[in-house]
């Protein structure tokens, strides 16, 4: 079962603080999540920035009551019932929809209420704005997380398209741009001729002491790299280090994963979607196109 909406979280908020005393939002999330008897599987899901979406969507639920009268907060990141949150919690005891919240919101409210009429001769006009399962953090990292997939896709087809060597040169400017190479050490691609299977060579140190040796395949993205492929990296790195990276634009096999995890020598499998996402998050071969400020309240402001 998939985690409900923020808008039923309104009433296990409500109980929770139907005995008057006033809770931190952390004391009010731990209390919220047991008396709504949440599973593993639902605290386990997160919004693409790794958060918990439980803890994000119980708060929403809280600042929403708190934002038409049914919350106080009488000090920071501090919540408590009014007398019209009791109200609400004795006449919606099933629950309550952000539709029905929204008739409480204050008239002008930008969260809850869409433009009004220009022409003031047939008085205000206000029409609701859509009901949505989820919250406006939500919505915002979800729109990201589905442009990064069309840009994700995109790369795979521009690294596919492009050279062999341009490839390798991908796999290194993105380990480096990780962090691997350190502030002395170095990078470099292997010749094409007597690599004898390893396509990248960075060294962590300025001495060369710790090196990563890379292992880049330009194939297609539907292809599945098996065993074999990483023997013969394994074999190339055999006297030269305990370990090394495959990077490749196709996916792994189940059988060359399993290989990978029992093998001595330390294997790094990178497939195409890790490394689209690995790019994307260290700006390799992508540029930022907008940025979006989100605000919140200060606190200490008001203080």
């Amino acid at each position: 079962m998939s985690l409900p909406p923020w808008d039923y979280f309104m009433i296990p908020v409500l109980q929770v603080l139907s005995g008057g005393e006033v809770q931190s939002l952390r004391e009010l999330r731990d209390a919220t999540t047991t008396l709504t008897g949440l599973t593993e599987a639902q605290l386990a899901e997160t919004l693409p920035t790794g958060k918990s979406m439980a803890a994000n969507r119980i708060g929403w639920a809280a600042s929403y009551l708190t934002r038409v009268g049914a919350l106080d907060r009488p000090r920071r990141g501090h919540y408590q019932a009014t007398d019209l949150g009791m109200e609400l919690l004795a006449e919606h005891p099933a629950g309550i929809t952000e539709a029905e919240l929204r008739k409480l919101a204050k008239e002008g409210d930008e969260w809850w209420l869409a433009g009004r009429a220009v022409d003031a001769s047939v008085g205000p006009s206000v029409e609701p704005v859509p009901v949505t399962a989820i919250d406006p953090t939500e919505q915002v990292e979800q729109g990201v997380a589905r442009i990064h997939q069309d840009v994700a896709a995109e790369l795979l087809e521009r690294l596919v398209a492009n050279e062999p060597t341009f490839f390798e040169r991908v796999v290194v400017d993105l380990l480096v741009a990780m962090g691997y190479g350190g502030a002395d050490g170095r990078a470099s691609v292997t010749k094409q001729s007597g690599d004898e299977g390893i396509d990248g060579i960075i060294d962590q140190d300025a001495l060369g002491l710790n090196r990563v040796y890379v292992q880049a395949k330009r194939y297609a993205v539907d292809r599945a790299i098996g065993r074999p492929d990483l023997q013969a990296f394994v074999g190339a790195l055999s006297g030269k280090a305990d370990g090394g990276v495959f990077i490749t634009t196709a996916r792994f096999s189940r059988d060359a994963s399993v290989y990978a995890d029992g093998v001595p020598t330390r294997l790094v499998l990178i497939d195409g979607a890790r490394l689209t996402s690995l790019m994307i998050r260290y700006g390799v071969g992508v540029q930022v196109k907008d940025t979006y400020r989100i605000v919140e309240i200060d606190e200490d402001f008001f203080e």
